[in-house]
């Protein structure tokens, strides 16, 4: 009997997470918008987030006319393939995950951990589940810009380290808008320095202690390499390829200043 009660909460739980996996998927969208400038979310950005990626949300709030101009912008403009290059589009739903994740602690504030926003049945839905972004007809929640649009369409594991879930052991946000002309550069040095951020990733040469979103993400970080190879692309030091991995415990209290 305790082995079927096992085997149920396990089948259960897979067949949840398969669930919310196809949810998150998103159709591509046909518009006639032009890309847009991202400079007034990098004036807000260098204004309320300082260089360790910590951040004053209090600063956003009394802020909260040009962050407000900020995402009616980003809503009357829906990416395409129209008129949108590969890394316009992915420089928008990068920065549209960071505005609306301080959009939504803004909104909750004063809130401890952005787990602590509640959304839905418990145990299923969550935080990132909200669906409270409008972009042109268009509705979504974080789940669908990450799980259902970068990730998928883009395949660049860099990402991970680009969007910012409002918490400490996230890499950090950074203070300045990604855009399509140094797009590259700007994941390049996300990785960088997520890596060399000792609070998030322990690195020796034989022993190295991860940020579980390399667990957690496993398979987009070694879709051509193994984690240790991807790791060493960008790391301050080159780890051995049969280092000893461990994974440090992720703290979701809120990165504010």
């Amino acid at each position: 009997m305790q082995n079927f009660t096992r085997w149920s909460i396990f089948a259960s739980f897979i067949m949840t997470t398969l669930l919310l996996a196809a949810s998150c998927k998103v159709s591509k969208y046909d518009s006639d918008s032009k890309p847009i400038n991202h400079a007034l979310w990098d004036t807000l950005l260098q204004e309320h987030v300082n260089e360790a990626g910590w951040v004053d949300y209090e600063g956003f709030i009394k802020d909260s006319v040009r962050m407000n101009k900020y995402l009616t912008l980003m809503g009357n403009n829906h990416p395409n393939d129209k008129n949108w290059s590969e890394n316009e589009q992915k420089a928008y739903w990068i920065n549209a995950y960071n505005a609306y994740t301080v959009k939504l602690i803004m909104d909750n504030y004063p809130v401890a951990s952005i787990k602590d926003i509640k959304n839905g049945i418990p145990f299923v839905n969550t935080v990132w589940d909200i669906k409270f972004i409008n972009i042109e007809d268009r509705t979504y929640d974080l789940n669908n810009i990450e799980h259902g649009i970068l990730r998928p369409r883009y395949k660049d594991p860099r990402i991970h380290f680009a969007v910012n879930c409002a918490s400490f052991s996230c890499p950090k946000l950074q203070n300045k808008a990604y855009v399509a002309n140094k797009l590259e550069e700007q994941l390049d040095e996300a990785a960088r320095e997520f890596l060399a951020e000792e609070s998030r990733n322990k690195l020796t040469k034989d022993k190295i202690q991860l940020s579980k979103l390399f667990t957690w993400y496993k398979g987009d970080f070694t879709e051509k390499t193994s984690v240790i190879g991807f790791i060493n692309q960008y790391a301050p030091i080159q780890v051995n390829e049969n280092a000893t991995i461990e994974y440090l415990d992720y703290d979701w209290n809120l990165n504010k200043q």
